[in-house]
């Protein structure tokens, strides 16, 4: 591989430090940077590798990748993560580096992919008066993040399972093709294939609405099972916290096939939960045998983590894109059916073709799974939810 510096944006990243172990970084990333704070309170990152030269000042970075490793990280803001992202990209172009890579599973921003007038943001669907009227008095955040990034010296751009057409459009023109969207189907479809989650002969995989039919297919082929079939429910908001679910008509099978069967609701973020406890309420009108819910990015609330403890959810799968949900207390009383697949392995794999094309890929397994004592499959155990087998 090509000499590669790997460092993170805040000191104590568990994330960073897998990504570095990964990526055979022996070194720790906090040996690499130094993550300062004036007096003034404004913040100063350092590179001190080979600090006690003086026949490179400026240069001490010259033919060398620098990879920043960003994620949710309390008690920091996203909004000082992101401006410790922009010091530290030009820290690395300032000292010579030949490319800056950043690596944000959950790219921050997002959210804010559209704005209120017509050329703000390029999406797949014809936008109507009240779409703008939701933009309203707002940044186009994401466009302007895009912008910042890539003037402060970021050449490449890594994020995991980010839905946002729009957002992908932003970033492959800012940065010239170079931004790179992973999603975890052969994750998901690993976990189903090899755990004991699901009867995957005859389960199904269902996107809760529009947004999410496209990743569902992704699964259903990388599963490549042709007992496994796909369903698929859409949604129109009522407000802020209330939606209506209804039967696609597009959907490959029927609400009423789902009897006795393992269906497994997937989808890319959760916050509050509405959505998806509507959908699973629908579901389980139906008599599957277990609902599942499998979701990338967990933005573990109260509201959220009251709302997807309702017993439609069987139990719930998610990634470390956010690592604060690998704390049991983020978790609260989710944790008796959450399991957390851990996925640096899985992203420093990708990294390590995307740095060198000829290096050799990561030998599975690509995820580590945790899960509480409490979760009924805990070491095997078997317990209620699996009782009626």
């Amino acid at each position: 591989m090509k000499e590669l510096v790997i460092v993170g944006s805040a000191s104590d990243n568990a994330f960073v430090e897998d990504i570095a172990y990964h990526l055979n970084q022996h070194e720790d990333y906090l040996d690499i940077i130094s993550l300062k704070t004036f007096l003034n309170t404004e913040f100063c990152p350092r590179f001190i590798i080979d600090e006690y030269r003086e026949d490179n000042v400026g240069n001490k970075l010259a033919g060398r990748h620098v990879l920043i490793v960003s994620t949710s990280l309390p008690p920091y803001s996203r909004d000082e993560l992101a401006m410790r992202n922009y010091l530290i990209a030009r820290a690395a172009k300032d000292n010579g580096a030949d490319r800056v890579c950043l690596l944000e599973p959950d790219l921050f921003y997002s959210a804010q992919d559209r704005g209120p007038r017509p050329e703000h943001g390029i999406t797949d669907f014809k936008r109507d008066i009240e779409d703008y009227k939701k933009f309203d008095g707002q940044p186009f955040s994401a466009r302007l993040y895009a912008d910042l990034l890539k003037n402060s010296g970021v050449d490449e751009v890594v994020t995991v399972h980010n839905h946002s057409s729009s957002v992908e459009k932003i970033f492959m023109d800012r940065f010239s093709g170079n931004f790179h969207n992973m999603t975890p189907s052969d994750v998901y479809a690993s976990y189903l294939r090899e755990s004991d989650i699901v009867h995957l002969e005859g389960s199904v995989i269902c996107a809760p609405d529009k947004g999410a039919k496209d990743f569902a297919r992704e699964v259903h082929r990388a599963i490549g099972i042709d007992t496994v079939d796909m369903l698929f429910l859409d949604k129109s908001r009522r407000g802020e916290r209330s939606v209506e679910m209804c039967y696609s008509a597009d959907s490959p099978i029927s609400l009423r096939d789902i009897k006795g069967r393992d269906v497994v609701v997937i989808d890319d973020m959760v916050r509050t939960g509405t959505t998806i406890v509507e959908c699973c309420k629908i579901l389980k009108k139906f008599s599957p045998r277990r609902i599942l819910f499998f979701v990338t990015h967990f933005y573990s609330s109260r509201e959220g983590r009251t709302n997807l403890n309702a017993p439609e959810i069987d139990e719930i799968v998610t990634t470390s894109s956010i690592p604060s949900i690998l704390n049991r207390d983020v978790q609260g009383r989710l944790r008796h059916k959450m399991v957390v697949l851990r996925i640096s392995r899985w992203i420093s794999s990708y990294l390590r073709k995307l740095v060198d094309p000829d290096s050799e890929e990561l030998n599975p397994p690509l995820y580590k799974e945790e899960m509480s004592s409490k979760n009924p499959r805990w070491r095997g155990k078997m317990g209620p939810l699996f009782s009626n087998e």
